[in-house]
């Protein structure tokens, strides 16, 4: 089952024009939209953790309303009270928690949870370690292993040597890319990285079709980088929207900018097209 699904009809509701039940996504997007607070936010924000630590979770929704996130078997549900918004680990116990984000069923021998409160913030590192040590007690450690066996394979690089990374949402994946890189393109794409990150500090990452995109919660990707063998091209999706525009491109929206071997990155210009970028609607999900 995909993770997250769009709205389908199925040929036989497509000629009497009823529309297929909803997915379990479906609803979820429903749940978040409905309450409209910072419930929504806040459960928003934590579904997309989830997916950046186990893209191959499946979203499902059970006991009358409660999301729940599986792989292997349920990691963990997302409710939501008056209060709080309550993360419930249904193997909680068996899981190490040094940061000590369990705040909340914590007398039981299996379940453990995390309730948040308006103004609170889960750190997004441990709680991700959290979702994989729940993938790894469902059973997901000889998968783990074998993963681990290939990223210690030689990346391959495609045309102009740009490395051919897996997709994946977070650092890890934009970093396995830039690690791959050699010589001025790496050096280039760890300074992009850096000036994104320190321009926004609340950024996205993602590598989809072999290129790092960065993007808002919310909100979209804003740029993309992709690496040729004389230059690397920093993609703006909602270009033209930008003072000065980006020379390069002829699109609707689109707009880029070359960086050749041995030219000097205007960081200045291009910590201020990254601001821009990032606070108008972006390209995709």
């Amino acid at each position: 089952m995909a993770r997250r699904t769009a709205p389908s009809k199925s040929k036989s509701a497509a000629k009497t024009g009823v529309t297929a039940a909803p997915t379990p996504s479906d609803l979820i997007d429903a749940r978040i939209a409905g309450l409209g607070d910072w419930r929504g936010k806040m459960l928003a924000r934590m579904r997309t953790l989830i997916h950046e630590a186990c893209p191959e979770v499946e979203e499902t929704w059970k006991w009358r309303g409660v999301p729940v996130f599986e792989k292997g078997g349920i990691l963990c549900t997302g409710e939501t009270y008056k209060e709080v918004v309550k993360l419930t680990f249904a193997k909680g116990a068996k899981l190490a928690d040094p940061k000590h984000l369990f705040n909340a069923s914590l007398e039981g021998n299996a379940r453990r949870a995390i309730d948040i409160r308006e103004g609170e913030m889960v750190d997004a590192t441990p709680f991700k370690a959290l979702i994989q040590a729940a993938v790894a007690a469902n059973g997901g450690k000889a998968k783990a292993a074998k993963l681990a066996a290939r990223a210690t394979k030689p990346v391959k690089l495609l045309a102009g040597g740009n490395p051919q990374i897996a997709k994946g949402y977070g650092d890890a994946p934009v970093q396995d890319y830039i690690a791959a890189l050699s010589g001025w393109q790496r050096d280039l794409a760890r300074r992009l990285d850096a000036l994104v990150v320190k321009s926004v500090p609340d950024v996205r990452k993602a590598v989809k079709w072999n290129s790092p995109f960065y993007g808002i919660e919310g909100q979209g990707w804003f740029l993309a980088v992709h690496v040729f063998t004389r230059y690397l091209k920093v993609t703006f999706f909602k270009g033209t929207s930008l003072k000065p525009v980006p020379p390069g491109g002829t699109s609707k929206e689109a707009r880029w900018i070359d960086i050749h071997e041995g030219e000097t990155l205007d960081g200045p210009e291009m910590a201020r097209w990254v601001k821009q970028a990032a606070g108008v609607k972006g390209w995709g999900k």
